[in-house]
């Protein structure tokens, strides 16, 4: 996994813009967003393909930034693979625009375009280009109805929904 995430990296580096239409959210809550989120879909990367049980953690770092601790089964080998970031806000703490790297000084892109702004209960993530997407949420499934409204809002920014995995959560 470290290879693959080491090849992904590269074709991040320097990848901190935003997709056109992609406006990330205001209003965003460091500390209400911090602990662990799953994984419900997304669109297939070679840093995450055949894992399942999906789940990324979130939680400060002493230098201002935050700890990002990405964790998933891989059903081929039969074990779990980690991989652990760092995340800096690109412009203001409040705004859900960061980069994050999870090798040395190559940063891409995570934007959270929508997010439960009340509860906290879900987020949508895109990097760089609309060729990223995630849909995460504080439970390991969600209500089939919100997750439908969420990937049609998604589909309907230019994310090419028909492509996306929908990650098996024990």
């Amino acid at each position: 996994m470290k290879k693959l995430l080491f090849l992904s990296v590269l074709v991040l580096a320097g990848c901190v813009g935003r997709p056109d239409n992609i406006v990330p959210v205001s209003h965003f809550d460091t500390t209400r967003y911090l602990g662990k989120w799953y994984e419900i879909a997304r669109l297939d990367h070679s840093f995450e393909r055949g894992l399942s049980q999906v789940t990324a953690d979130y939680s400060l770092r002493q230098d201002g930034g935050l700890k990002v601790l990405n964790r998933g089964y891989k059903d081929a080998d039969a074990k779990w693979k980690e991989a652990e970031g760092k995340a800096y806000f690109v412009d203001k703490k409040d705004v859900g625009y960061l980069k994050v790297s999870f090798f040395g000084p190559f940063y891409g892109s995570y934007i959270v375009f929508d997010l439960d702004q009340k509860n906290y209960s879900y987020s949508m993530i895109s990097g760089p280009d609309k060729s990223y997407f995630w849909l995460l949420s504080r439970t390991p499934t969600m209500d089939p109805a919100l997750q439908q409204r969420l990937i049609e809002k998604a589909g309907g920014l230019g994310f090419d929904t028909s492509k996306l995995i929908y990650v098996k959560q024990n």
